[in-house]
């Protein structure tokens, strides 16, 4: 198990988008990187909504067929999935992965499992499958889909608990994520305590040039001084 971390770094990496995390993420490595973030368009549920951040409860579902086992199987992993994503670390992040060879033909998310996944302490999804009840499902919980659909056709979990891959990301139980309009990105629970100093020091480096910017009047020369001003930003 990874080291759960404190809710003061929480709190600091839900009050920022996540592009300000993968740039903060690159300041603490000292380096880019072109890996361990969503590379595919995500749909959101709440386009305004801020982001979300938690533990990866990772599964597989599918709708285009009935299910060959019985009811009584279904409803037991049914049972044992939910009980899955009320458990610890807290909090938690959903990420299922549609392995139909037509993701999405049937919505997983709807009002129902909205509302069953954030009252057992869900913060938010992550899906290549399908949403619906646009107009009804929770406000304040964020979904980032793959498409829309008005049926839940044949949907079920096939699997939990188990690696997925989600818009080309790679997510693993228990990874720590960070998700919000623009996608995801995986932190690394070793470098996530420093940042929250990078989340600061990111923003403070930008001042500068989006000032100068926003300002009418606005010239090469004068974004040639901002930068000069961004380097004396520690």
């Amino acid at each position: 198990m990874e080291q759960v971390l404190s809710s003061e770094v929480f709190a600091a990496l839900a009050a920022v988008d996540t592009p300000t995390v993968c740039n903060a993420i690159e300041l603490v490595l000292g380096r880019r990187t072109a890996e361990r973030f969503t590379t595919q368009p995500v749909l959101a549920a709440h386009p305004s909504l801020p982001a979300f951040v938690g533990y990866a409860r990772t599964g597989l579902i599918r709708s285009s067929q009935p299910a060959e086992e019985s009811p009584e199987t279904l409803r037991a992993r049914r049972i044992a999935y939910y009980r899955y994503v009320a458990a610890q670390p807290d909090p938690a992040v959903v990420v299922l992965q549609d392995i139909d060879s037509r993701p999405g033909l049937g919505a997983f998310w709807g009002e129902v499992n909205v509302a069953i996944h954030k009252g057992l302490g869900a913060r938010g999804v992550l899906t290549n499958g399908s949403m619906r009840d646009l107009g009804a499902i929770d406000p304040g919980f964020q979904i980032l889909a793959g498409s829309l659909s008005p049926s839940h056709a044949f949907v079920r979990i096939e699997a939990f608990d188990c690696p997925v891959e989600i818009f080309g990301l790679k997510v693993r139980p228990n990874d720590l994520l960070h998700a919000d309009r623009h996608g995801a990105v995986i932190i690394d629970p070793q470098i996530a305590p420093e940042l929250p100093r990078a989340i600061d020091l990111v923003t403070r480096k930008e001042a500068p040039v989006l000032k100068a910017a926003r300002a009418p009047g606005f010239t090469v020369e004068k974004l040639i001084e901002a930068w000069s001003e961004v380097e004396d930003v520690h």
